[in-house]
C-alpha cells in the first residue's frame, strides 16, 4: 500500500483530483462491504460511490466548508454526469460510515510508535451566546477548555496520534465530558504499550485500569505533587506536545474547531473526511 501516499497539490486540481479518484478507487475495493458494493440497482447509478468519495476528500482538499457552495464546483466538475443537489448531499451521508471502515483497516498496520491521547474543542457559537445557543441542544452543552483559557459551547474532540502525527482515532462527546472518562474507550482496539498524556488524564484509577491491560500511562505530575520536578521531564513534556501541533495543522488546513455543519451526521463527516485526507499524507506500508 506504499503507493497510497498522497500529496497535496493545491495549484493543480485536475493531478489532485486524479490522484484522490485513484486512491478512492482502491480503498473501496478492498474496504468496502458486499451489502454496498452489491447493493440493490447500484449499476443504474449515474455517479460511482468511488466519484462521490473522492469529490468529498477534494471537497476537504481545496477548504470549501459550505456544501451549497461546493455543489457548484461540482456541477462544473461533473457535467452532464452531475447528481441533484439533494441527492448528492444523501449520497454523501451515505458513505460517511465508509470513512471509519478505511481508518480501522489502516489501524490494523503496526506503527510501533507511542501514542499521544488530547483533546480539543469543536465550536457551535461565540463565547458570548453560550447562555443562549440551542443549536443541537440535546447532546452539545457548555465546557471548559483549559490550554485556551475559555468556556465554549459545543463538543469536544478526544484523539489518539502517534508520536509521528498519524490519527488513530477519535470520539466526539459533549463539551463538559472529562478527558479522563473516555480515555479508555478512545484506546480500545489501539495496540499501544506506552500511552503519553496531560494533566487531563491525571488519574490513579484510570492509570490502574490501563496497567491491567497492559498500557503504561505517563502524565505530568503538578507542580505541588511530590517528586513532579523529576518526574516531568522535559524531553517527554516535548514529545506530548505533538499532538498539539497536529491539533493546530488541521485546524488551520480543515477549519474543523468552527464546523459549518447543523446536524451530528454532518459534523461527522466534516471530521471524517478531513481525517482521512490528513492520514493520506502520511507514508503507509
Amino acid at each position: 500500500m506504499s503507493h497510497l501516499h498522497y500529496t497535496p497539490k493545491h495549484r493543480h486540481l485536475q493531478l489532485s483530483m486524479a490522484q484522490l479518484r485513484l486512491i478512492c478507487q482502491e480503498l473501496y475495493m478492498s474496504v468496502a462491504p458486499a451489502e454496498c458494493k452489491c447493493r440493490k440497482n447500484i449499476g443504474q447509478c449515474k455517479v460511482s460511490d468511488v466519484s462521490i468519495l473522492s469529490m468529498m476528500l477534494f471537497q476537504a482538499e481545496i477548504g470549501i466548508k459550505s456544501q451549497r457552495k461546493f455543489y457548484r464546483i461540482y456541477q462544473l466538475l461533473a457535467g452532464s454526469s452531475q447528481l441533484e443537489r439533494s441527492r448528492f448531499n444523501r449520497r454523501c451521508r451515505y458513505l460517511v460510515p465508509l470513512f471509519q471502515l478505511i481508518r480501522a483497516r489502516f489501524n490494523q498496520l503496526d506503527f510501533q510508535e507511542l501514542v499521544i491521547i488530547d483533546s480539543f474543542p469543536i465550536l457551535l457559537c461565540h463565547s458570548v451566546r453560550n447562555l443562549r445557543a440551542r443549536l443541537l441542544n440535546d447532546f452539545a452543552n457548555i465546557g471548559y477548555n483549559a490550554s485556551k483559557h475559555m468556556w465554549f459551547y459545543g463538543f469536544k474532540v478526544h484523539m489518539a496520534v502517534t508520536e509521528s502525527g498519524y490519527i488513530l482515532n477519535y470520539i466526539v462527546t459533549p463539551a463538559s465530558v472529562h478527558d479522563s472518562q473516555v480515555a479508555k474507550e478512545l484506546l480500545d482496539g489501539i495496540k499501544a504499550p506506552y500511552v503519553l498524556a496531560d494533566l487531563g488524564y491525571l488519574s490513579k484509577a484510570l492509570k490502574l485500569d490501563l496497567e491491567s491491560r497492559g498500557v503504561s500511562l505517563w502524565t505530568p505530575l503538578r507542580s505541588n505533587m511530590d517528586g513532579a520536578k523529576q518526574h516531568n521531564n522535559y524531553n517527554v513534556l516535548a514529545i506530548r506536545r505533538t499532538i498539539e501541533t497536529r491539533f493546530s495543522v488541521m485546524c488551520s488546513e480543515f477549519n474543523i474547531e468552527h464546523p459549518s455543519a447543523r446536524s451530528l451526521t454532518g459534523i461527522q463527516a466534516e471530521l471524517e473526511r478531513a481525517i482521512l485526507l490528513y492520514n493520506l499524507g502520511f507514508f503507509i506500508n
